[in-house]
């Protein structure tokens, strides 16, 4: 081979070398990222993991080998922003779960309409047997002030001359009253909101029945 021959060959090769170290380089800084992220789940990729941004990452070669390891890369706001969204992502998570639950029980308690008017019923008639016993309780004190107002008559042109017994039981029955009323308002309040309640259970029931749920 002619000397020209020769130092073309070796100009050709020495050129090769920096793409072949450069190659492999590339190839030696490949590897398994692995870490452990904030909700306790073991995690692998073949680059750094998103989800663990936060927190230190091992890189291992194909055999397993740890080769090096990757600190946190997010600044102090960072880590606790992503704190804040995870949080409240996982927060959103569990009520949707919650809610999944809550309306698969709901379907299993009332398999039809039928059922869940039984119950609808019932409850309402709960509160309709307390209510009753309070408007028999406001009968007996109507009756009971009845009788005052008729001791009241005779001191009618000067209230003020009725005897201190007789007043404070006019005013004992004056709070006794209010308070009865006040108690039959709370209970038509509760009536209402047997009804309400029935009412959103219904329309939620009609999509579970209508899906076959």
């Amino acid at each position: 081979m002619s000397n020209i021959g020769v130092v073309t060959g070796l100009a050709l090769a020495l050129a090769g070398v920096p793409a072949v170290a450069q190659a492999q380089a590339g190839k030696a800084d490949t590897g398994i990222y692995s870490c452990t992220d904030a909700q306790g789940r073991r995690l692998t990729a073949d680059r750094p993991i998103a989800d663990c941004l936060d927190r230190e990452q091992r890189v291992l070669g194909p055999t397993g080998v740890e080769r090096r390891r990757v600190g946190p890369t997010l600044t102090e706001v960072e880590r606790a922003a992503l704190d804040v969204r995870r949080r409240q992502q996982f927060q959103a998570q569990q009520r949707d779960r919650d809610e999944a639950r809550r309306l698969r029980a709901l379907a299993s308690r009332y398999p039809d309409k039928a059922a869940h008017d039984v119950e609808r019923a019932e409850a309402v008639a709960q509160v309709e047997e307390v209510s009753t016993l309070a408007r028999n309780r406001l009968d007996v004190l109507r009756a009971e002030r009845k009788k005052l107002d008729t001791e009241m008559e005779f001191y009618a042109k000067d209230p003020m001359r009725a005897p201190p017994p007789l007043r404070r039981q006019l005013a004992q029955s004056d709070e006794s009253l209010a308070e009865q009323g006040r108690f039959l308002a709370a209970q038509e309040q509760e009536k209402r909101r047997v009804h309400q309640r029935f009412d959103v259970e219904l329309a939620q029931l009609r999509v579970l029945w209508g899906s076959g749920s």
